[in-house]
């Protein structure tokens, strides 16, 4: 049986999905991010395979990106924080604060010394 011409495996809201299904898979992994993100999606069992539509992958990654971006927008803090630590960068070696020019990618000329970087 080629994928071509499966539909996807998935119940939503209790209805049988009739999209074609493509070649994700609803893996345990999946399952498990289904579940806490409360969609209604369950796997059908009589499918015989675990294929879901393009439909039903992008429903899913939608709410999965949303998740990441939300918890790294937290971890960052809100602008008014005033537990942002003070760095005195002339403790810092003058590799170390090359390398953080690197790589918050501030452009400078080549040959400055401590005080300058």
């Amino acid at each position: 049986r080629g994928g071509h011409e499966q539909v996807c495996c998935l119940l939503d809201n209790g209805e049988r999905c009739k999209n074609m299904a493509g070649n994700a898979g609803y893996s345990k992994r999946i399952q498990k991010t289904v579940q806490q993100r409360k969609l209604k999606l369950i796997r059908e069992d009589a499918a015989g395979h675990q294929y879901i539509c393009d439909h039903h992958k992008n429903m899913i990654q939608r709410v999965r990106t949303k998740r990441k971006r939300k918890e790294s927008m937290d971890g960052r803090g809100s602008p008014d924080d005033d537990d942002v630590p003070e760095i005195d960068f002339t403790q810092m070696s003058v590799n170390t604060l090359r390398r953080y020019k690197r790589y918050f990618k501030i452009a400078n000329r080549t040959g400055l010394n401590k005080t300058q970087l």
